[in-house]
């Protein structure tokens, strides 16, 4: 008996929907969320120092929704009007509460995020994380911890990935560096963080 060569390839547990918004909305939201939002550029510590983030941050949510990750404590800032928006459209489709949202801002393709994965403690064993992007299309890549596996999706403007179940406990994630990409993308990663 002989066995199917690709049941032990490993399948984060994802949904994608690739035009989750039209394109004339996804760019209505993207100049009002760059408007809106304070948008700061934290520091993280590695083997060579205090580095700057290489892409702009906001943090916001309901008031007890303070989030550390890399050593940074976010204190949430209020809803602003178009990401509350975005909220309410998130919760519809995942089926899922929210109280925090992480924005990211990437400059351009020279702003990127590491390998990493999504697993503080106040997230919960098994996560929704869902991801709205705006702007500019950026590579997302999922690699599985044991096999090294990586999926790679295209995630464009008006997009809503969506991860959960063991996806932070099996894969980690990141964004990286596209030279080529001269445009701007804003993505906002809608999740809940257990009250402190």
């Amino acid at each position: 008996m002989s066995a199917d060569l690709f049941d032990d390839l490993p399948i984060p547990d994802v949904a994608w929907f690739p035009d989750w918004l039209s394109a004339d909305a996804a760019r209505q939201l993207l100049a009002r969320i760059v408007a809106e939002v304070s948008w700061q550029q934290d520091s993280m510590f590695t083997p060579a120092g205090k580095v700057p983030l290489p892409r702009l941050t906001a943090w916001q949510g309901e008031p007890d929704a303070v989030y550390v990750y890399s050593g940074i404590r976010n204190e949430p800032s209020a809803w602003t009007p178009a990401v509350a928006e975005l909220k309410a459209a998130v919760e519809a489709t995942c089926g899922a509460p929210f109280n925090s949202v992480l924005l990211n801002r990437y400059r351009s393709g020279a702003d990127s995020m590491g390998w990493h994965a999504d697993r503080e403690p106040e997230l919960g064993k098994e996560p929704v994380i869902a991801s709205v992007s705006l702007g500019s299309t950026r590579r997302f890549d999922l690699q599985h911890n044991k096999t090294r596996v990586v999926q790679s999706y295209p995630l464009k403007g008006g997009s809503l990935f969506v991860m959960r179940g063991r996806t932070q406990a099996e894969w980690r994630h990141r964004v990286p560096k596209e030279p080529k990409v001269q445009g701007e993308r804003v993505n906002l990663t809608f999740r809940f963080v257990t009250p402190r």
